[in-house]
């Protein structure tokens, strides 16, 4: 290790104690003064390393936790980004952090921003990629789906020996050849038939002849099982597949693997889908089915994407959005709650949510006047973009409340009429509301 690795490690590992020990966070600053001393330092960090990168539109956060969880089944050291800082700076404080390990080559699991994939395989050469889907989201900061997805195809060019774990439903994962190993899970629950994606859906155009994709099925949005009529391009055979949905609810879902029965404390299809990439990992790393499925079973709330927070007796739950794909997948999973319930939408547009709020008018918010809620709250930084979409989509103006301030919001909790609410926040929004739910002790401080 070279002087100035030596001391930027130092100046980073420093920061990071003192910001983790007495302000209870420090998930970027160490790792940008860390970088700031030497900008090449995660070739230093990362050099001992077996590293999985999962990267990926929405999903990443959760795929990762799941992916920790079962490959701890058979590795006893791995390192990770829980709280999801994802960027180059947040890497490098992952692995400032780390501890040595004595019996077994380190594990690195790593939530990779999509733009941030190059900067980091320039340094290290993963064992495996993991891509979870590519949908519109920050269209300020990712542009169009191709154009993302080829932010994350430079990274990969740089570890062309790595293997990819990518989605087979998602059509935009099979539109180029590349020299890596590939490997694909994907859903095969569903009765065939030949249908078309609805007209407002991306990525439905076959790469080889521009023609309009149909499906044998569709899981949602424009995954499922494509097929080209006019060329025959089609999804390639997956590997790891999910043969059944048993019991889908708010807060579980109960589904078959590969004949295997399986449990996630987590609603909502999309997660499935996570539960399967992190299966997936898991075969290609030598963990069992059955391990898999105990691993599953471990009751952990993962940060901010879907977690049950009890404040005062009433059941609430912080759900993540930020792009129209994710929001409609989290409208239909609260669709499925038979009992009653309030709903608080909180909206920012920061540069981490992105800037540009138009993306909420291709959510189906249309549907929330029909479910038994009992009273909406809408709240945040762009409060009333998010309160006039309320309004155009139905909510009665009676049952509807607005507050822009977060820390006034968490108080109306105790006052909404129902004992299960669901708060529906991007990024910024959710972080703030966060802070103020652990000063108010409802939940450990810290982010990561």
């Amino acid at each position: 290790m070279s002087l100035k690795s030596s001391l930027a490690k130092a100046a980073g590992k420093s920061s990071y104690w003192f910001l983790h020990t007495f302000l209870k966070g420090g998930s970027s600053l160490p790792g940008k003064i860390t970088t700031k001393i030497d900008p090449d330092i995660l070739e230093t960090l990362g050099r001992d390393y077996d590293v999985i990168m999962i990267t990926g539109t929405n999903g990443k956060t959760l795929t990762t936790a799941l992916t920790v969880q079962v490959l701890k089944q058979k590795y006893e050291n791995i390192l990770t980004n829980p709280s999801g800082s994802n960027m180059e700076q947040g890497i490098v404080t992952t692995f400032l952090r780390a501890k040595k390990s004595r019996n077994q080559r380190p594990l690195a699991v790593l939530e990779v921003d999509e733009a941030n994939i190059v900067k980091i395989t320039k340094y290290i050469k993963p064992k495996a990629f993991v891509f979870t889907n590519i949908f519109r989201d920050q269209m300020d900061r990712y542009g169009e789906i191709y154009t993302t997805y080829q932010k994350i195809l430079n990274g990969v060019a740089l570890a062309p020996n790595a293997t990819i774990i990518a989605n087979g439903d998602a059509p935009i994962f099979h539109s180029k050849q590349l020299p890596n190993p590939m490997v694909y899970y994907g859903f095969d629950d569903q009765e065939e038939s030949d249908i078309k994606a609805s007209p407002n859906t991306d990525g439905v155009l076959c790469p080889n002849c521009q023609h309009i994709l149909h499906y044998k099925f569709i899981s949602y949005s424009n995954l499922g099982k494509y097929f080209c009529p006019n060329c025959g391009y089609s999804r390639p055979e997956l590997n790891f597949a999910l043969n059944k949905r048993i019991e889908l609810t708010p807060k579980s879902s109960t589904f078959e693997i590969d004949g295997e029965q399986i449990k996630i404390g987590i609603g909502g299809v999309y997660n499935i889908y996570n539960a399967l990439a992190a299966y997936s990992v898991g075969r290609f790393m030598g963990v069992s089915p059955a391990q898999t499925r105990k691993a599953f079973e471990q009751d952990e709330h993962i940060f901010g994407r879907q977690e049950e927070i009890n404040v005062n007796g009433k059941e609430v739950t912080l759900i993540l959005v930020k792009n129209p794909v994710g929001l409609n997948q989290v409208i239909d999973m609260i669709s499925t709650d038979k009992d009653e319930f309030s709903f608080i939408g909180l909206l920012n547009a920061n540069y981490a949510d992105g800037i540009d709020t138009s993306w909420i008018w291709d959510g189906d918010f249309e549907r929330l006047p029909k479910m038994n809620i009992k009273q909406f709250i809408t709240g945040g930084e762009r409060y009333k973009d998010i309160t006039y979409r309320l309004q155009v989509a139905g909510v009665d103006p009676a049952k509807h409340l607005v507050e822009p301030d977060l820390d006034k919001v968490v108080e109306m909790i105790n006052d909404t009429p129902t004992k299960k609410v669901y708060i529906l926040a991007t990024y910024t929004a959710m972080l703030s509301l966060r802070k103020t739910f652990a000063a108010k002790g409802y939940i450990k401080g810290g982010m990561d």
